[in-house]
C-alpha cells in the first residue's frame, strides 16, 4: 500500500515514530527531519504495514525487539502445515523451456545452527521452495554450498533449453566453478594452508564439471528485494526453525505470506 495522512496518524504516537517504525520505512532516526513529507505516497508491504501500527508507542528498544520477533513467530506459527515429504528428485515442469533456480544459506551466529533454501522457478503459477539440510553446528559457507549444491543437482534432472542458478554467496560460486580447478591440478591442496569444506566443495564441483555446458551461474545481491533470493533466504532460516535434515517442499498460499518469515 502507498502510505497517506490517515495512515501517519494512525502509526504515530505524540506525532513522532519510534526507531524500529522509522527503520522499517527506510529512515534514520538521528537525521531525518522532515520525514513525515518524505514518507507520503511511499509504497510499504503489508508486513511492514502490520508492523508499524503494532509497534506505535513510547516503547523501549528491547520492546520493540519483541514485538517484531513475536510477530513473525505468529506468522510462521500460522504458516505451519502437515509436513509432506517430497520425492528424492524435485518435479519440473516438463514444457517449460527456461529453468531458473535461486540458492541461499543461512546459519545461526555463525558457527551454528545451518540451513538452507532454494526458490525454484519452472514456469508454473507459484516457485517450488524447498528447506533442508540442517546442521546442528554448520557455517554460513557450508549452509549456501549445501544449496548450491542441491541447486545444481535440479538443474542436472531438468529438460530446459536455459537452466541459471542464481546465489548471493560469492563464496560458493568461485569455489566451485573457478578455484577448485586451481586446487584439483595441486592435488586438491593449495598454498597457505587448509581447503575448508574440502569434501563438499569436491562433491559439488564433480557434479558442476558434468552440466556446466547446459548451465548459467549468476551471482546476485542478497537482501536486495529480489524476489528468488528472499524466498530461498527465508527457506533457509526455515530449515534452521524447523530442523529438517532433508529436504522438503514447502507449503503456501501465496509468496507475501513466505516473504513476511523470518530473514536470514
Amino acid at each position: 500500500m502507498k502510505i497517506d495522512s490517515n495512515f501517519l496518524d494512525l502509526i504515530m504516537y505524540d506525532g513522532i515514530l519510534n526507531k524500529t517504525q522509522f527503520e522499517l520505512l527506510g529512515f534514520d532516526s538521528s537525521r531525518i527531519n522532515s520525514w513525515q513529507e518524505e514518507a507520503l505516497g511511499k509504497e510499504i508491504s503489508k508486513e511492514d504495514v502490520n508492523l508499524l501500527i503494532l509497534l506505535k508507542g513510547k516503547l523501549a528498544l528491547k520492546g520493540q525487539e519483541v514485538i517484531v520477533n513475536n510477530y513473525h513467530q505468529m506468522l510462521e506459527f500460522n504458516l505451519q502445515k502437515p509436513k509432506k515429504k517430497i520425492k528424492k528428485e524435485v518435479v519440473i515442469n516438463d514444457k517449460t523451456n527456461s529453468l531458473e533456480i535461486y540458492c541461499d544459506g543461512a546459519c545461526s551466529n555463525n558457527p551454528g545452527k545451518a540451513g538452507s533454501g532454494l526458490a525454484v522457478y519452472d514456469g508454473t503459477k507459484k516457485p517450488i521452495l524447498l528447506y533442508g539440510k540442517y546442521e546442528i553446528m554448520g557455517t554460513n559457507n557450508i549452509a549456501e554450498l549445501n544449496a548450491f549444491f542441491k541447486a545444481l543437482n535440479i538443474a542436472s534432472k531438468a529438460k530446459c533449453d536455459e537452466i541459471t542458478i542464481f546465489s548471493d554467496s560469492k563464496y560458493s560460486i568461485d569455489c566451485i566453478t573457478k578455484w577448485a580447478y586451481s586446487w584439483k591440478a595441486k592435488g586438491w591442496s593449495k598454498k597457505g594452508g587448509e581447503i575448508k569444506n574440502l569434501e563438499l566443495i569436491k562433491e559439488a564441483h564433480e557434479f558442476y564439471e558434468k552440466i556446466k555446458d547446459k548451465i548459467q551461474i549468476k551471482h546476485v545481491k542478497g537482501h536486495a528485494g529480489i524476489e528468488g533470493n528472499e524466498l530461498a533466504d527465508r527457506m533457509a532460516v526455515y530449515a534452521i526453525l524447523s530442523k529438517n535434515k532433508e529436504y522438503e517442499e514447502y507449503s503456501y498460499k501465496n509468496i507475501d505470506e513466505v516473504i513476511g518469515l523470518k530473514k536470514g
